[in-house]
């Protein structure tokens, strides 16, 4: 039964990113022929400067976890690591947002530690330092580019952002709104939920007395949000777009966020929305936006699919390990 709810779940969220681009498409006029000639038209060097900024991304965010799983103790042969990393790469193409690939990477590194908490708190960890690494980059550059940007959208989208960003930070490191929550879910029937909410509150508050594990996770991740805009703004050159890198600066830390929402698949049609609505507040036509995020997710697909190749051809090796861990 889980596993027919699976699978529909995976079906209603090609169905939205189908309709979503096909709503993209007839609500901007969008010329699919102009299109793709666009793209063919494209600057091979800008477009693969473009190209090779993405690996660059996925090594920092690679060490980033690396350096999370060994402040907590847990102890992986680099291959085995390499492998699951890999896997959640892949995964995120296909499963709802790029959270979809962070729970392939917890289950498969979790079955093999017997680690489940500890798994669970760093990759959550990883991808809050992210998130925070988005923020430390969205807000200067709204403060130094934000005479570019008279738009009532981008600064509520940001302060949404930012807010959230210190709700979570005090849900998860303030002990009074802790224990007002704890509070509230001593109701009946929530059991269960709250000590998985108190499982994850422990592993999170380990890494309070690993302040240079936070530190560099934080540096990683502010170097890995300044990238990716980076790789976004050569392949707009490549399109011919030319605005001032500030708005990449401004515009992609947004599009990231709100593309983590598990609405479509792999943040397929949603994201390629947004691409066109922020953009054209920098006055880049609507086909050319679509164009830049189109081109950017099939770095994305290549990358998997790269990845994909790597945790397949794993398979007997991480069995094998785990076989191994289980007999001892």
């Amino acid at each position: 039964m889980q596993k027919f709810k699976n699978i529909l779940n995976i079906l209603l969220r090609i169905i939205i990113s189908v309709v979503l681009l096909i709503l993209l498409f007839k609500l901007n006029k969008i010329d699919f022929k102009v299109l793709v000639n666009d793209i063919k038209s494209a600057d091979r060097l800008f477009l693969a400067l473009g190209f090779f900024t993405l690996p660059l991304t996925y090594i920092l965010g690679f060490w980033r976890w690396h350096v999370l799983l060994g402040a907590a103790g847990i102890d992986i042969p680099l291959k085995r690591l390499i492998s699951s990393f890999c896997g959640g790469i892949f995964f995120s193409i296909f499963l709802p947002s790029t959270i979809g690939g962070d729970l392939v990477r917890t289950a498969d590194l979790a079955a093999h530690t017997n680690k489940a908490r500890q798994v669970v708190a760093t990759v959550f960890l990883d991808r809050l330092s992210g998130y925070i690494g988005l923020v430390l980059v969205v807000l200067p550059a709204i403060l130094l580019g934000g005479c570019l940007i008279n738009d009532k959208i981008v600064y509520f989208s940001i302060a949404i952002i930012v807010i959230l960003l210190l709700v979570i930070l005090l849900l998860l490191f303030n002990s009074f709104i802790y224990e007002r929550i704890g509070k509230f879910l001593s109701v009946p029937g929530s059991g269960r939920i709250k000590e998985m909410i108190k499982d994850m509150h422990r592993e999170i508050h380990i890494f309070r007395n690993h302040k240079k594990t936070i530190v560099v996770n934080l540096i990683l991740s502010f170097v890995i949000q300044l990238i990716y805009p980076l790789g976004v703004y050569f392949t707009g050159i490549s399109l011919g777009v030319d605005i001032n890198l500030f708005y990449y600066f401004i515009f992609m830390p947004v599009i990231s966020a709100i593309t983590l929402l598990p609405i479509s698949l792999g943040g397929l049609g949603l994201r390629e929305g947004l691409y066109v609505v922020y953009f054209a507040k920098a006055g880049v036509i609507k086909q050319l936006a679509l164009a830049m995020s189109l081109l950017s997710f099939s770095f994305v697909v290549f990358s998997g699919a790269i990845g994909g190749i790597i945790y397949v051809l794993t398979v007997h090796h991480r069995r094998l390990q785990h076989n191994q861990s289980s007999a001892v």
